[in-house]
Protein backbone atom coordinates (compact mmCIF):
# COMPACT_ATOMS: atom_id res chain seq x y z
CA UNK A 1 0.00 0.00 0.00
CA UNK A 2 1.30 3.46 -0.89
CA UNK A 3 1.84 6.22 1.64
CA UNK A 4 1.41 9.85 0.59
CA UNK A 5 3.48 12.50 2.35
CA UNK A 6 1.43 15.71 2.53
CA UNK A 7 2.49 19.30 3.10
CA UNK A 8 1.61 20.27 6.68
CA UNK A 9 1.37 23.97 5.73
CA UNK A 10 1.72 26.21 2.69
CA UNK A 11 5.26 27.11 1.75
CA UNK A 12 8.13 26.72 -0.70
CA UNK A 13 10.18 23.57 -1.27
CA UNK A 14 13.70 24.41 -0.08
CA UNK A 15 15.47 21.04 -0.50
CA UNK A 16 14.60 17.58 -1.84
CA UNK A 17 16.74 14.72 -0.50
CA UNK A 18 15.19 11.76 -2.37
CA UNK A 19 14.39 10.58 -5.90
CA UNK A 20 12.21 7.76 -7.25
CA UNK A 21 13.72 4.38 -6.44
CA UNK A 22 15.45 5.50 -3.23
CA UNK A 23 14.89 3.38 -0.13
CA UNK A 24 13.78 5.33 2.96
CA UNK A 25 13.14 4.48 6.59
CA UNK A 26 10.41 5.81 8.84
CA UNK A 27 11.51 9.15 10.30
CA UNK A 28 14.13 9.84 7.61
CA UNK A 29 14.16 13.45 6.38
CA UNK A 30 13.04 13.47 2.75
CA UNK A 31 12.67 17.19 2.04
CA UNK A 32 12.66 20.64 3.61
CA UNK A 33 9.70 23.02 3.36
CA UNK A 34 10.31 26.71 3.97
CA UNK A 35 7.34 28.45 5.59
CA UNK A 36 7.14 31.64 7.62
CA UNK A 37 10.93 32.13 7.11
CA UNK A 38 11.61 28.82 8.88
CA UNK A 39 12.97 25.59 7.42
CA UNK A 40 10.68 22.68 8.31
CA UNK A 41 12.03 19.16 7.75
CA UNK A 42 9.50 16.71 6.33
CA UNK A 43 10.12 13.08 7.27
CA UNK A 44 8.95 9.76 5.85
CA UNK A 45 6.00 8.40 7.83
CA UNK A 46 6.76 4.83 6.77
CA UNK A 47 9.65 2.79 5.43
CA UNK A 48 9.69 1.80 1.77
CA UNK A 49 10.79 2.91 -1.67
CA UNK A 50 10.13 6.34 -3.16
CA UNK A 51 7.58 5.85 -5.95
CA UNK A 52 7.04 9.51 -6.89
CA UNK A 53 8.44 12.92 -6.01
CA UNK A 54 5.76 15.40 -7.04
CA UNK A 55 7.68 18.60 -6.17
CA UNK A 56 11.00 20.22 -6.93
CA UNK A 57 13.08 22.95 -5.32
CA UNK A 58 11.33 26.36 -5.35
CA UNK A 59 7.85 24.89 -5.96
CA UNK A 60 5.08 26.63 -4.01
CA UNK A 61 2.85 24.12 -2.21
CA UNK A 62 -0.50 24.27 -0.46
CA UNK A 63 -1.55 22.62 2.80
CA UNK A 64 -2.27 18.89 2.30
CA UNK A 65 -0.71 18.85 -1.18
CA UNK A 66 0.93 15.49 -1.97
CA UNK A 67 4.72 15.91 -1.97
CA UNK A 68 6.06 12.36 -2.14
CA UNK A 69 4.59 8.86 -2.53
CA UNK A 70 6.25 5.90 -0.79
CA UNK A 71 5.52 2.27 -1.76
Amino acid sequence: MSTEILAPMPGTIFQVHVKPGDAVTEGQEILVLEAMKMENPIAATSSGTIAEVRVKVEDKVATKQVLVVID
